[in-house]
């Protein structure tokens, strides 16, 4: 019996057949013995050639890179070599971007001689980001900046011009400088820093160690990284900066200048490299999303608008200036209270709404502040200019709550809250 039960599928011959003549029968069966052979024929044949036909595309599929068939499809990407060198596309984006990074010169004292000038001066990196009606902008950093009494611009072809700066931030380390923009034809594609991914090949552009237009190349080693940042230098961290951390090698110079991606687009601003016996291959720069949320404030009003308190303060428990017994006793604060900001100036909303030197504050808005930095990330990120907020602090061992007024921080206050 074959595999079915009906006759259509079985191997057996019907019953109806062998009613038939010998040569009927004969004549049967050597008909469809011809018939089925020539079928067999033909199936073999078709598979054999559509056999070919599959071997030769996928041969050709194989052996055809990807680049050359897609090179047409892709306007705009600077994918067009790399079947013959795998570095081709940094070799492509250092092209697109370099003649938008200049070199910094901050001459912070006047000098009798331009090589002597040159000499003493700072170094730094900055990337052409904007021009309108003949006026070139350019990103840097707010530390290259500093105490300057000249700056100077060098191009990447060699032309030196002066600048003037537009805005500066020293919460974010960033800044704007103006130069004429005559004869500049590259401003740098400023692309987006949130989808960055762990181990995505970057290239640093800058003026490190006064060598202009050095391009080094590595990876991203971490997108997203929490630093702690000392505003003031002294160092008491005061604040935190989100960075993309980087491999690629960033030294004295680098700062201001770009960290871009393989499509030749700038990603973050090089800011600061851990200098340290034995550590090698961490450098920082500041994600470019950020950066132009504090540029476009420092175009439109020359800084960064944040509420202020004024305030200059000292943690209560600071590792590096703890306070000792005998302090503690003529602050007379209760035993449990040891985190805190300890008021060391009171100024602007903060002196009018009443708050004085050593007073302790414990809460924002009835939220607990263990330090400095919780006091000023509370302020810039949760607070607006305009607002009130209530201060809870100890003043002679009480506890008592003040409302303050938020105003718009001075300029020239940027160690206060």
């Amino acid at each position: 019996m074959g595999l079915f039960d009906d006759d259509f599928y079985s191997t057996k011959v019907s019953r109806r057949l062998t009613r038939r003549t010998n040569t009927d029968s004969t004549r049967w069966s050597s008909g469809s013995k011809s018939r089925r052979s020539l079928s067999t024929f033909q199936i073999s044949l078709i598979c054999s050639v559509l056999s070919a036909v599959v071997a030769v595309l996928l041969y050709s599929f194989i052996a055809s890179p990807p680049s050359k068939m897609q090179s047409g499809a892709l306007n705009g990407s600077l994918l067009h070599k790399t079947d013959s060198d795998p570095y081709e596309r940094i070799v492509q984006a250092a092209a697109k971007v370099r003649p938008a990074v200049v070199s910094i010169l901050n001459h912070q004292a006047d000098s009798s001689s331009k090589a002597k000038a040159d000499e003493d001066a700072a170094l730094g990196s900055g990337v052409i980001f904007k021009k309108v009606d003949n006026k070139a902008y350019i990103i840097t950093n707010a530390h290259v900046i500093t105490d300057t009494k000249d700056l100077e611009i060098v191009t990447v072809d060699g032309e030196s011009r002066t600048a003037t700066v537009v805005g500066k931030d020293q919460v974010s380390d960033l800044a704007v400088l103006e130069m004429d923009g005559d004869g500049i034809s590259t401003i740098a594609e400023m692309g987006e820093s949130k989808g960055l991914r762990l181990g995505e090949t970057v290239i640093a552009i800058g003026n490190p160690l006064g060598l202009g237009d050095t391009l080094t190349s590595g990876i991203v080693s971490y997108p997203n990284r929490i630093i702690p940042v000392s505003l003031n230098q002294d160092g008491v961290y005061d604040w935190e900066q989100e960075v993309i951390q980087t491999d690629a090698a960033i030294n004295e110079g680098n700062s201001g200048g770009a960290l871009v991606n393989l499509n030749g687009q700038v990603i973050g601003i090089n800011t600061m490299k851990i200098s340290d016996t034995g550590v090698e291959g961490i450098g920082f720069a500041i994600p470019v999303d950020d950066v132009m949320n504090t540029v476009n404030n420092l175009i439109e009003h020359g800084k960064v608008i944040r509420p202020y308190l004024g305030v200059y303060s000292l943690d209560l428990n600071n590792p590096y200036a703890p306070l000792s017994e005998d302090q503690r006793k003529d602050l007379k604060l209760p035993a449990d209270i040891t985190e805190g900001v300890l008021v060391l100036e009171s100024h602007g909303p903060a002196e009018q709404a009443g708050i004085k030197l050593n007073d302790v504050i414990t809460e924002l808005d009835h939220k607990p502040v263990e330090s400095t930095l919780a006091l000023r990330k509370y302020l810039y990120d949760v607070k607006k200019v305009g607002e009130e907020m209530e201060v809870t602090l100890y003043r002679e061992g009480k506890e008592m709550t003040l409302t303050v007024t938020l105003t718009d921080k001075p300029e020239d206050t940027e160690s206060q809250k």
